[in-house]
């Protein structure tokens, strides 16, 4: 931090933030290298894979938290099963059970996940991800609100130093963004001239500094322990910090298909308007096209209309569409059969193979996003453990996806019967593995369901027994007084 130099902050990264501004204006349909008064038609076909891939990544995102062996001292306040904090009346310090732990966690995080929108935030950042080649979430602790929030800073504000072995080691991290007058007085009480200004943070493990523009206006030790920020690739590229977007391989067969859909676009049209050919006159002031049109020509001149359409030229521009749409599929990893529509029916092993490039680039984002999802969780049980007394970071997490090719849920819940009736594996797994969003809460319903209906059962059976006794008795009296 003591090499930092703010004014400089704008002259780094220049490749990489003018890659962003490409990439983000070619998803957002800006697909022409020069403007014409021609027709220039945009099938914003890139867009919608990198939506169509982005939503195939983020189906049933889950995450599921164990026990470790080590009991862990925990004098705060204990969160509840419904993951809300409980009233210091009920705050019961002492030794927590490994299990209990993880419950406790584990409700924490969907709790503050829930808190902070992340279903709908993690959906934008990934695509902001698919589309700029990085994504980022910044996890803070709200001194006002008394809770952790979560929200993904725009990397074109980012900036990372990390040591020249390991990527891994991020060791400062500077994240700049612009306010209005208004917010910079309402948020630090600084008056300035400027309508806007620019907010800098740059953080290291030890330290904090915040910039107006070029001047430090706080400065103090980290709060945390940590730099609050996960940056990621959207995938990694080898020996690279920052990653490689979704984008460019589609630039050159996007551009081809709209200039190729376009050029067949005014061929119909003029095909529709058709031109009238004139040989052998000099003059055609009385010629026009128009129904019921007669043309009176002189002697040895020939007039017809001129037929773009003519020896089957249109099947050539056909063909060549498809090959553009076929390789933009390639180049996209998303079959035809990702979108829907085939024309014949495929499951099981079949639809998989159809699948393959999908699954394969679906997977490699999803061991990027492992330990991004798994870091972020870490922070906020880190943040609670330091400002709410409570310490439920000694548990293991594993991140849970949703499968990306349809699934037969009933032949898949028969497996699951199958292999806890056999001892493979527990209640839980089988309900991680269903995509049960909270297996401990599930079981805790069940457990509570199933002694209720055995109390019922129990009622039950005491009621007609002693329906029965008095039916019994009645009829002995009524012998007797026979």
């Amino acid at each position: 931090m003591a090499d930092f130099d703010i004014s400089k902050l704008s002259q780094l990264d220049k490749d990489r933030l003018s890659g962003y501004k490409s990439n983000l204006d070619f998803y957002g349909g800006s697909q022409w290298p020069k403007t014409s008064k021609s027709r220039q038609l945009v099938f914003n076909y890139s867009k919608i894979a990198v939506d169509k891939i982005t939503s195939y990544l983020m189906n049933g995102l889950n995450y599921s938290f164990e026990p470790l062996n080590t009991p862990v001292m925990a004098p705060g306040p204990v969160i509840a099963r419904s993951g809300a904090p409980m009233k210091s009346g009920k705050q019961s310090p002492g030794n927590i059970k490994s299990s209990d732990m993880a419950i406790q966690a584990e409700a924490l995080v969907y709790q503050v996940l829930d808190q902070n929108n992340c279903v709908e935030l993690d959906y934008a950042t990934e695509i902001d991800a698919a589309i700029l080649g990085d994504g980022c979430y910044k996890v803070t602790w709200d001194a006002v609100e008394k809770r952790i929030r979560i929200t993904a800073p725009d990397v074109n504000g980012l900036y990372a130093w990390w040591t020249g072995d390991d990527l891994t080691r991020v060791y400062q991290v500077a994240c700049r963004y612009q306010l209005s007058q208004d917010e910079i007085l309402m948020l630090y009480k600084k008056a300035i001239s400027k309508k806007t200004a620019y907010l800098t943070e740059l953080w290291t493990v030890k330290d904090f500094l915040l910039y107006l523009d070029n001047d430090v206006i706080d400065r103090k030790p980290n709060p945390y322990g940590f730099i609050p920020f996960v940056i990621f690739p959207n995938l990694r590229q080898p020996k690279q910090f920052w990653g490689i977007s979704d984008i460019p391989p589609l630039q050159e067969p996007q551009k081809e298909l709209n200039r190729a859909l376009s050029q067949l676009s005014r061929i119909l049209e003029v095909s529709g308007n058709p031109i009238a050919v004139l040989e052998g006159v000099e003059s055609s002031e009385d010629i026009q096209v128009r129904p019921g049109a007669v043309w009176n020509l002189p002697n040895d001149t020939k007039a017809y209309l001129l037929d773009l359409l003519q020896g089957g030229g249109i099947r050539l521009h056909i063909d060549y569409i498809n090959l553009v749409y076929q390789t933009m599929h390639d180049l996209s990893e998303a079959p035809r059969a990702a979108f829907g529509g085939m024309q014949h029916e495929l499951s099981g092993v079949a639809l998989e193979v159809e699948l393959q490039s999908l699954l394969q680039k679906v997977n490699r984002k999803r061991l990027v996003r492992n330990n991004v999802y798994k870091r972020r969780n870490e922070m906020i049980l880190q943040l609670w453990a330091k400002f709410m007394r409570q310490d439920l970071t000694a548990v293991a997490q594993k991140v849970i996806w949703g499968p990306v090719l349809p699934q037969d849920r009933a032949r898949e819940a028969q497996n699951e019967q199958l292999l806890v009736q056999s001892g493979v594996h527990s209640r839980r797994t089988a309900m991680d593995n269903l995509g049960v969003r909270d297996p401990e809460l599930e079981f805790e319903k069940w457990m509570e369901e199933r002694q209720r209906i055995l109390v019922q059962n129990n009622e039950f059976k005491a009621q007609s027994a002693q329906g029965g006794s008095r039916v019994r008795n009645t009829a002995a009296d009524m012998q007797v007084v026979v």
